[in-house]
């Protein structure tokens, strides 16, 4: 009796196995991994580390240092905080006071060191000392989406909006390392074009060894005066002016809200009625 109650236990064992009811869960892919934020004190200490370092972002506005917390930036930049940093140009252009640039990425890590890069160049710099090692493909295409998304902050005015399509972000062997690829293109609207494109090498131990980013962007219309010639006597001028702001569509926002706050009822009712139709038209 005992002899078949063991044998029916063992065929009911190798059935639920057949099923997969006793298979161990595959291991998740690493993009899957969630990956540890900051807290908020981390996040608030790193925002003082940067405005002490960098005198002119002291009383800067609040709306001028902005976080970068994409997950795949968190996952490739452990145990660090990624702030940007671009200076408005349009409709008016400001300076950047030195010695910031008009597009600027801070990473702070844990000990509140600040690195500052404005360029391709400094980014790889930083990238060599604060990347985690990349020992899988899915580490791989995490460094290529961290890189785009930071770079989109070194060539943005504002007005450009980026994708990074996942499958154009590929991994290959590279002798004893890997070799990551991918793009982040710009979004057709307001006449925008364009796109950047990065390679990324790794050696045996996931070290980056080398990048190479070529960037092609040709930016659209950028928002002059076109709000303040909406009751234009001439009415050429008037619609010139609109079709520019329903081109550049919802990207033009907060140079209307700015406009518009400066204004008369008379200019802030057209400017709302421009904005309307952005909306309605799914611009």
């Amino acid at each position: 009796m005992i002899a078949r109650i063991t044998r029916m236990i063992a065929l009911l064992s190798v059935l639920l196995w057949e099923a997969g009811f006793c298979r161990a869960a595959p291991a998740p892919d690493d993009k899957d991994k969630q990956p540890a934020k900051p807290t908020a004190e981390e996040i608030q200490m790193a925002e003082k580390a940067i405005k002490n370092k960098f005198e002119p972002l002291k009383n800067a506005d609040d709306k001028l240092l902005v976080r970068i917390s994409d997950d795949a930036v968190a996952r490739a930049l452990p145990g660090r905080v990624v702030f940007a940093v671009v200076f408005p140009q349009y409709p008016v252009a400001r300076l950047a006071p030195e010695p910031l640039k008009l597009q600027n990425v801070f990473i702070v890590d844990k000990d509140g060191k600040v690195e500052h890069a404005t360029d391709a160049k400094g980014l790889e710099k930083t990238f060599r000392g604060a990347l985690a090692p990349v020992k899988d493909d899915g580490a791989a295409k995490d460094a290529a989406q961290a890189w785009l998304r930071l770079s989109e902050e070194l060539h943005q005015d504002k007005f450009f909006q980026f994708t990074i399509p996942e499958k154009d972000l590929a991994v290959e062997k590279e002798q004893d390392g890997r070799k990551a690829t991918g793009r982040a293109v710009v979004e057709p609207k307001g006449g925008n074009q364009g796109q950047i494109v990065v390679t990324l090498l790794f050696d045996a131990d996931g070290k980056l060894v080398k990048a190479d980013e070529k960037a092609d962007l040709k930016p659209g219309i950028r928002p002059i005066c076109q709000a303040t010639k909406l009751l234009d006597a001439d009415p050429i001028v008037r619609r010139m002016a609109e079709q520019d702001i329903l081109v550049m569509g919802r990207s033009a926002k907060p140079y209307l809200d700015e406009q518009r706050a400066g204004a008369k009822p008379e200019l802030q009712q057209a400017i709302d009625r421009i904005w309307q139709r952005i909306v309605e038209e799914g611009r």
